[in-house]
């Protein structure tokens, strides 16, 4: 039996942008967190932006590192 594991997503606001913080299962019962960027004005651009992999127990934990990683790139970028 092959069973498909569904990547997790939370939608989070912060200042003037979205962030797409997502949950990817990989090995070991193991989560990779992702991140996508967009601004909440015209021109939206998603940009994906790079996450360290980590070694998350939990979506939530790899959701956060996501989350906390998008505030990171808008203070620093946005």
């Amino acid at each position: 039996m092959t069973t498909t594991a569904m990547d997790t997503t939370r939608i989070f606001r912060h200042q003037a942008y979205e962030l797409l913080c997502g949950a990817k299962p990989v090995d070991g019962n193991r989560f990779a967190p992702s991140l996508v960027v967009s601004k909440l004005a015209w021109p939206r651009r998603p940009r994906v932006i790079a996450v360290e992999r980590g070694d998350h127990a939990t979506e939530e934990a790899a959701i956060e590192a996501a989350y906390h990683q998008g505030v990171e790139w808008v203070l620093h970028y946005g």
